[in-house]
């Protein structure tokens, strides 16, 4: 599959925001929480609790509470332009339902928490549905012209008792006047006319994108035109939207057969 350079594909302008520090702080109590900034944005950590890293759900134990996510939003009672709803209940998305085949590109595993922070602590959310969909190495998106018919990359999971949902899918390419990203929406209520939903994008560490286009099928196309400084969606709080992708161990990659990445995101939603 090829990517015509000069095709642009329209994107999910995100539905909700990112809460500000200042409302975050109003939010969990003022002066009774700490705010540090810990990777991909802030993190606020009430004075009487302990501080561990709210990650730690992700892998299957049951969630601490004692730690909030990495990114606190404020859903809105709507849904945001451009998305092509399908019902791929699915885990991997790297498979296209047409034929079974499965889209080339480097392996990631994507473990998103959801969090309900509305009553002002920090507790898992079940029953969420998490969207998800990004285009391929070359930049194609499934489902849009030049695929119409096609539905790879492109997936839902429903967060289970500790508010996880866990996606199989690979590093996604770029297209010319965005950096590199992945789609997401969650919605607390998705057969609902005015359920609560937040959509937006995850982005990526330069470097880390760097290292990875090196390899086929990625390195045809070389880097990215666009950095994440002048990407506008990213200009809006995707500094605290940005993954960070973890080596597969030894042992991850040889039940895998292959090498890859694990990327975990911890989101809190304030319903409020």
């Amino acid at each position: 599959m090829t990517h015509n350079d000069s095709e642009q594909h329209d994107d999910d302008k995100p539905v909700g925001r990112v809460l500000s520090r200042r409302e975050v702080l109003s939010l969990f109590g003022g002066a009774g929480a700490v705010v540090i900034a810990l990777g991909a944005g802030l993190r606020v950590i009430p004075l009487e609790q302990t501080a561990t890293p709210a990650g730690t759900a992700a892998t299957g134990a049951a969630p601490t509470g004692t730690a909030l996510p990495t990114c606190i939003v404020r859903p809105e009672l709507t849904e945001g332009p451009y998305f092509v709803e399908t019902i791929l209940n699915r885990s991997d998305i790297r498979v296209e339902p047409s034929d079974d085949s499965i889209v080339p590109g480097m392996l990631m595993k994507l473990k998103v928490q959801v969090m309900d922070v509305t009553s002002g602590d920090c507790k898992p959310l079940p029953g969420a549905q998490v969207d998800v969909w990004h285009c391929d190495a070359y930049g194609v998106y499934s489902g849009v012209a030049g695929s119409p018919d096609t539905l790879f990359l492109r997936g839902y999971q429903i967060t289970d008792e500790f508010g996880l949902a866990e996606f199989k899918t690979i590093v996604p390419g770029w297209y010319p006047g965005r950096a590199v990203h992945i789609h997401f929406k969650i919605r607390t209520d998705p057969e609902a006319e005015r359920g609560y939903g937040f959509t937006s994008q995850w982005f990526f560490d330069p470097e880390q994108i760097e290292t990875i286009y090196a390899e086929l099928p990625y390195g045809d196309r070389g880097l990215p035109n666009t950095p994440n400084s002048r990407d506008g969606i990213y200009r809006s709080g995707g500094e605290q939207l940005v993954l960070d992708l973890v080596p597969f161990t030894e042992d991850e990659a040889e039940e895998e057969g292959e090498s890859g990445y694990t990327a975990v995101f911890d989101i809190g939603l304030d319903l409020s």
